[in-house]
């Protein structure tokens, strides 16, 4: 399994290198076979210490697709994080476009689940995927809870001396802010049930 969460206040974590380059490098710490994998493109790089984003990516696609391969998860975590700036494409239409180069390679031992809010231009990328889409956009349940822990903090800060009245709109005004931080779950083939 591999992670990646697209943090927007790291700058190396907002493109599709920071995104190879993790993944490669978890895959590689559990698959004997992944770290052969990445031991070759360092030796093909004539050990340099950034190989290029090509190479990366071959590096990537011979470790979901090596013979024998266990079941492999990857998540890609806020997606909607990662910059829709300037460009051609941008840093976040590169992610889109391996995500696709990822599924199109249609391993079945490959399950690759993607979060996001739901941008105009991920959906539109992500939807001819063929994907099982959770929108939790305004569900109760993430709005209850979302109001439970904003409570919680209010209500555990001893410091602050609130009349009720401040610590209600305080509650109200962020449960509404926040308008469902994290509404948007995409499973891509395979499905994961």
């Amino acid at each position: 399994m591999a992670y990646y969460y697209f943090d927007f206040r790291d700058d190396k974590k907002q493109d599709c290198y920071g995104l190879l380059s993790s993944l490669v490098s978890q895959l590689s710490a559990e698959s004997d076979s992944c770290c052969d994998i990445l031991s070759k493109l360092y030796t093909d790089n004539n050990r340099a210490r950034k190989p290029s984003i090509i190479a990366l990516k071959k590096c990537m696609k011979d470790m979901l697709s090596h013979p024998g391969q266990g079941p492999i998860f990857i998540i890609v975590d806020a997606l909607d994080e990662c910059p829709n700036s300037s460009g051609t494409p941008s840093a976040r239409g590169k992610v889109l476009e391996l995500i696709k180069e990822l599924v199109d390679l249609q391993l079945p031992n490959v399950h690759i689940c993607v979060t996001s809010r739901p941008e105009i231009d991920i959906r539109k990328a992500l939807e001819s995927l063929k994907s099982l889409q959770i929108s939790l956009h305004d569900e109760i349940g993430q709005e209850a809870d979302i109001i439970a822990y904003i409570k919680s903090l209010v209500n555990s800060n001893s410091v602050l001396d609130w009349t009720e009245e401040d610590e209600n709109l305080v509650i109200n005004t962020l449960s509404q802010k926040a308008n469902g931080m994290y509404d948007e779950i995409i499973t891509l083939p395979p499905v994961i049930y």
